[in-house]
């Protein structure tokens, strides 16, 4: 049995699937949701992008609720999605996109926008003549994927389908979940969520900072240690299989 116990930060239905990959590897760990997913109602421009789907070369598909909630949209609509031109930041991502029957190209290592840009199916797609690209994702985030490919000449749109919110807790819940638990390793899967373990934590964050926190990327280690986190580990990818090669690699603290 391993000697972490990790307290897991992802959506509800994320965290538990997490939970479970990580309990076949003998990892003991404790869920609370940073993030709440929340749909928002699509607007005339919205549905406008959704019923001209077919005038873009490419897709890219940002998160599994993304995914979800586009697929949602197309199906209450009626409407039947190009099987080509889809892009993901992750397998996890690709997984729900490919079950509903669509052909998606993610990378194969990296969990994250730089790591899309990298990729050369993602470049055939958007070598031609004036391109158009739909991002799909929540309300926010990161603008890096729209400037570079508007750099390569891509005039890009975005359809945001849901917002991210951090769930209502008492104060002081994540040091006593942390506390209660004996949890001796934080993870968190974005920089929102990274946002949002600071917004929970509050006072309590110089006492967690001393914790290992995993993080998905580079760019998300920088801000955990910008916000005073003192052992950061990069998983170099937000998958369970990038978790779990990270733990493995790491010596848990002394109890």
């Amino acid at each position: 049995m391993s000697p972490w116990r990790l307290l897991l930060t992802r959506p509800e239905e994320d965290c538990a699937a997490l939970a479970q990959s990580l309990a076949a590897a003998g990892i003991a760990s404790s869920s609370l949701p940073l993030l709440a997913i929340e749909p928002v109602t699509l607007g005339q421009a919205e549905h406008q992008r959704l019923n001209a789907l077919q005038r873009y070369q490419a897709f890219i598909v940002v998160s599994k609720p993304a995914a979800r909630l586009l697929l949602d949209q197309l199906a209450q609509a009626g409407l039947q999605p190009p099987r080509g031109g889809w892009f993901s930041v992750g397998e996890a991502t690709a997984r729900v996109l490919q079950d509903a029957g669509l052909v998606v190209a993610f990378p194969p290592a990296g969990d994250d926008s730089e790591a899309l840009l990298g990729l050369a199916d993602l470049r055939k797609a958007i070598a031609g003549a004036a391109p158009r690209v739909l991002i799909v994702r929540g309300v926010g985030g990161r603008e890096l994927l729209a400037e570079r490919l508007a750099e390569q000449g891509a005039s890009v749109d975005y359809l945001q389908l849901y917002r991210r919110r951090l769930p209502d807790y008492p104060a002081g819940t994540l040091m006593r979940q942390v506390e209660r638990e004996r949890l001796n390793g934080l993870v968190v899967s974005s920089g929102q969520g990274l946002e949002h373990l600071l917004q929970l934590a509050a006072a309590d964050w110089p006492r967690l900072a001393c914790l290992p926190l995993f993080v998905p990327s580079p760019r998300v280690a920088e801000q955990a240690r910008a916000a005073g986190a003192q052992q950061v580990v990069d998983c170099r990818g937000a998958s369970a299989a990038a978790l779990l090669a990270a733990v493995q690699r790491s010596a848990a603290p002394a109890s």
